[in-house]
């Protein structure tokens, strides 16, 4: 469910643009290396190099840079599969999934969105709503799948897609099992077997 090219990969665009680009790549760096409580807004404006005045007037506060980085990467998410076959296409959503986790600057960065969200209303709102994408996003995979007969009828499929990553996350928060293909597999095995006994 989660997955993003680096927070600020260049994309065309003005100023304005390469601005919110080059503060989003430093704010990502700074969260993966410090966590939430090492983003500074001055430090971020030097990492940039753009003024802090423009840094300040434009988030003001590191919870909103932190929403906004959210953003940025539920923008530019990387998009669902489409293999033909509902086994294949929770296998790739949950292989992507451990992709990003394992991967050691996304892990990082995860992790440190997760803790903003946890003292910043405002990094929960755009965690929640980072999430809600990726869902809706691998939902059409789901979709699919109820029309070609290979689930039931009134399957949800924004249950289904979080069930895949929820063993996921668990174990990458909790428990420190170590997250592979395989664990991907089992995953994503266990969240079709309940959707097809009508369990979710």
């Amino acid at each position: 469910m989660a997955a993003a090219p680096p927070p600020g990969a260049a994309r065309p665009g003005g100023r304005t643009a390469r601005v919110r680009e080059a503060v989003l790549l430093a704010a990502g760096d700074t969260l993966a290396e410090q966590g939430f409580y090492g983003l500074d807004l001055g430090e971020i404006a030097r990492l940039a190099g753009v003024g802090k005045t423009t840094v300040y007037r434009r988030w003001g506060t590191p919870g909103a840079l932190a929403a906004d980085l959210l953003k940025d990467m539920a923008e530019r998410s990387l998009p669902r599969a489409r293999t033909g076959s509902v086994e294949e296409d929770l296998r790739e959503n949950a292989r992507l999934v451990v992709r990003t986790l394992t991967d050691p600057r996304q892990g990082r960065l995860f992790k440190a969105l997760i803790a903003a969200s946890l003292c910043d209303e405002e990094a929960a709102r755009a965690l929640r709503r980072f999430y809600a994408v990726r869902i809706e996003e691998w939902s059409g995979c789901l979709t699919d799948a109820i029309a070609r007969g290979e689930l039931p009828p009134g399957t949800d499929p924004g249950r289904l897609i979080a069930a895949v990553s929820a063993p996921l996350y668990y174990a990458w928060l909790n428990t420190g099992e170590a997250l592979d293909e395989a664990a991907a597999d089992r995953a994503a095995a266990a969240a079709l077997a309940a959707a097809r006994t009508r369990v979710i």
